[in-house]
């Protein structure tokens, strides 16, 4: 998912064979992790099925900020593309309002507003899911409240901890055409050809891609703010690393068609060269 969160400060002035995201961009979280899969029948299990999305996500409490409004229509601005009808899950965290279906209307209204599209809450209490769901609104896991269960079993004497294997990765050789999505769930991922736009790659750890990345990458996605991309020549519409994010637009032009690599430095992404 992704967070859309404000921050405060100016963009950071250029250091030589670098450049960082100033701190005014409004941050992306990734944890897309909305999947549905079927269950009992088998007609069900088909028709059914586990997907992945990319979904951005606001926190409630800024909607009520004065200066959200602005700071959103100026990112919009600067990558349409990129924000257009885009899929919102509202995070109530610590939010006590939006427990009347009105509030979930308007917030529905002012997001429309600015091409997004409300589809969902998260880490609501059950008054505010109950408000969410006669808004028509979806309620996401695992940060939703659960039913209740039973207390777990006591659980015998574990065995020594088994030493960590070593990082898998996922190696993808051809070409990653338009519309295809790759995902290396707890592994690096690594591509010798090219990404092409509109295709998205996602990884829990580094991205390397040993061809020009014109499409969306995506490292750290389980939040490894250590994470890395690598590319042989940069073209990317977006890249991200643990939530932290920068579109086409906001790419530092000097750095465009080189082998490069974007590291998280300081809470701002970082694009050297290699």
């Amino acid at each position: 998912m992704v967070i859309i969160t404000p921050a405060a400060g100016k963009t950071q002035p250029q250091v030589i064979g670098e450049t960082r995201c100033g701190s005014r961009d409004l941050g992306l979280t990734v944890n897309f992790e909305a999947r549905w899969a079927g269950v009992g029948s088998r007609m069900a299990g088909n028709l059914v099925q586990g997907a992945v999305f990319t979904v951005m996500v606001v926190r409630a409490g800024m909607l009520r900020d004065p200066a959200f409004e602005p700071e959103l229509a100026e990112q919009i601005r600067r990558s349409p593309r990129f924000f257009l009808n885009a899929p919102v899950v509202l995070d109530l965290k610590d939010a006590a309002e939006f427990t009347r279906e009105s509030e979930f209307a308007e917030a529905r209204v002012i997001l429309g507003g600015h091409t997004l599209a409300l589809i969902g809450v998260q880490n609501a209490t059950p008054a505010q899911l109950q408000a969410a769901a006669d808004a028509g609104l979806a309620s996401f896991a695992p940060n939703a409240p659960q039913p209740s269960r039973r207390p777990p079993r006591e659980l015998a004497p574990s065995a020594p901890p088994v030493p960590a294997a070593a990082a898998r990765t996922r190696l993808v050789t051809q070409p990653v055409r338009s519309g295809t999505q790759i995902y290396a769930r707890g592994a690096d991922l690594v591509v010798t050809a090219a990404v092409s736009p509109g295709a998205e790659i996602i990884a829990d750890g580094n991205i390397h891609v040993y061809g020009a990345l014109r499409g969306r990458a995506l490292a750290g996605a389980d939040g490894d703010a250590d994470a890395r991309i690598f590319c042989s020549r940069l073209e990317a519409e977006l890249v991200s690393i643990a939530g932290h994010y920068l579109v086409s637009e906001q790419l530092p032009p000097e750095q465009r068609g080189f082998s490069v690599q974007i590291a998280l430095v300081d809470d701002r992404l970082t694009v050297t060269r290699n």
